[in-house]
């Protein structure tokens, strides 16, 4: 019997670590700086049955803003957006957050409590794409691709 607790707890801490601590593979090709090229809301899916809903999407796009929306994941669990396009805070000054990737999900943290708020399922990680969905809400789906570090702003 305690061979078998050794084993299971051996197993349960190999999980643990799996979990929490992210390959560094999977790290690195999260790493740099991601524009958001596409965004799909759960709206989009919807079939447009008239006229005013058809104008009430419009407005809606039309209030996204016209400047890149750019992401930037740095080592140590650290990122910033230049605009809210992960995390839900209200406010608008808050740029910076942490997160953690264990190569399938991205969870957004607050940066003073490290509580989770937001979770996105990693459809697609490659050097140059990231596809993400919204765990809550999975047909709310965001597309990136990655800024060329060496390109100047």
């Amino acid at each position: 019997m305690t061979h078998l607790m050794k084993f299971l707890r051996i197993i349960l801490v190999t999980q643990l670590v799996l979990w929490f601590v992210p390959a560094s593979a999977q790290q690195e090709a999260l790493l740099g700086s991601w524009q958001l090229v596409n965004h799909t809301s759960c709206l989009e899916g919807v079939a447009e049955e008239d006229g005013d809903e058809t104008e009430l999407r419009r407005e809606m796009r039309a209030q996204t803003p016209p400047a890149g929306q750019v992401v930037t994941f740095r080592p140590k669990a650290k990122a910033e957006q230049s605009t809210r396009i992960l995390t839900s805070s209200r406010a608008s000054t808050t740029r910076k957050f942490l997160y953690r990737y264990n190569g399938e999900l991205l969870l957004i943290l607050d940066k003073k409590s490290q509580t989770i708020t937001d979770s996105y399922l990693v459809e697609r990680l490659t050097a140059d794409s990231l596809i993400v969905s919204n765990r809550r809400r999975p047909c709310e789906t965001r597309i990136f691709v990655k800024i060329d570090p060496s390109r100047s702003n």
